[in-house]
């Protein structure tokens, strides 16, 4: 059993060294598995044998001939040192919505509980640059459907619409996947910190390159389509008409996944994409309910026909349940805070009259999106 343990860690090994090879997708990774008979074997396979094969250009036979399994070997090191793991397609553990796309991903690093990966999932997506709007219906309904306890939200976690929706599905204890531009070990954007490490406590993270492997560009759209890969639905909050998140849609609707669209005002260019999706026939998502009943679950109420009971007040249909990780000092302020804006003196009596302390732990909520400031430091929740 230590020899084929030993054996395994070897073969994945050399499967990982291959794919680091430029030029080496996920198409040519296993045409040389299939034809040698292992990613190893294909290491050590001779040059000639390997240009025979149709596709493979001269550049591509000659670093294949220069590969070393050490790289592989490095590569697990580091997976292990982050306690993360690495799936081949082959693998049981492989997302099953994933092993249907026409293109899926030869290799797949996890970091975090992978049963939330392989769980019903509706993606949200949507603009960086986003507007309050966008983020308080990414809230809501990310919010709606994960509360459920059926549905793993999963998006880019990228700023704007992705970490408010990652963030909306941790906030009410339900699962989440963050799909990853860059390897683990780095964190893109830096202002997202504090979103990793909820992920890593209580989510899942998910990419196609290996550890320390910084973003670079034409990392994202490859990105996009394990993000609808990975749902059974995907939901537009605001996308301008050249926005990455209508690629996402793109993919979606190749994979035959469900696409819907939050509506948004006809003034606002961070909505054109939305409203031109839904014009072109895409499903409104109005509340969660809709879409709910496009993955197969009831609708249940879903916070329809609920309106805001007054001024100052928390909306009716607001009814937000508070993080579990919280310190006394942050619940206090969870507690004063509703939608209506407070003076940052007001809070500091509410928090326990330490203004240091509430001022740190405002800043540790608003990087998690749970706060909102505006001018004359003046704050509510999200």
């Amino acid at each position: 059993m230590a020899e084929l343990a030993s054996r395994s860690r070897h073969d994945l090994a050399a499967t990982l060294a291959l794919a680091q090879i430029p030029g080496i997708g996920a198409h040519r990774l296993r045409k040389l598995i299939s034809t040698f008979g292992g990613a190893g074997a294909a290491l050590r396979a001779p040059h000639a044998a390997i240009a025979a094969l149709p596709g493979f250009a001269t550049v591509q036979v000659s670093a294949i001939g220069a590969g070393c399994i050490d790289a592989g070997l490095a590569i697990l090191e580091r997976v292990d040192e982050l306690h993360a793991r690495v799936l081949l397609e082959d693998d049981p553990e492989f997302p099953p919505l994933l092993a249907e796309m026409s293109d899926p991903p030869a290799v797949l690093y996890v970091w975090g509980e992978l049963a939330q990966a392989r769980r019903r999932a509706v993606a949200f997506v949507g603009s960086r640059n986003c507007t309050e709007y966008g983020i308080a219906a990414t809230r809501k309904l990310a919010r709606d459907v994960a509360v459920t306890g059926q549905v793993t939200i999963v998006s880019g976690m990228a700023r704007g619409i992705d970490s408010a929706a990652h963030q909306a599905a941790l906030d009410v204890g339900a699962g989440s996947v963050g799909v990853l531009g860059n390897g683990f070990g780095i964190v893109y954007p830096p202002s997202n910190q504090a979103l990793y490490e909820r992920m890593l406590a209580h989510g899942c993270l998910i990419t196609e390159l290996p550890p320390d492997q910084p973003p670079y560009p034409g990392a994202f759209p490859r990105r996009n389509r394990l993000i609808s890969g990975l749902a059974h639905a995907t939901v537009v909050v605001e996308a301008a008409v050249k926005s990455g998140a209508l690629i996402t849609v793109d993919y979606a609707l190749e994979q035959g996944r469900t696409v819907l669209a939050v509506p948004g005002p006809i003034t606002s260019l961070t909505s054109v994409g939305c409203n031109k999706l839904i014009q072109q026939g895409a499903k409104p998502a109005l509340t969660a309910g809709d879409i709910l009943e496009e993955i197969g679950l009831p609708r249940g109420d879903a916070g329809e026909g609920k309106r805001e009971e007054g001024s100052g007040k928390r909306e009716v249909d607001d009814q937000r349940t508070p993080p579990s990780d919280l310190d006394p000092v942050q619940r206090s302020l969870w507690d004063a805070m509703g939608s209506e804006l407070r003076h940052v003196d007001a809070l500091v009596a509410a928090g326990g009259g330490d203004a240091g302390k509430v001022l740190t732990a405002l800043t540790d909520l608003e990087l998690r999106g749970i706060v909102r400031q505006e001018p004359g430091m003046r704050f509510a929740l999200r």
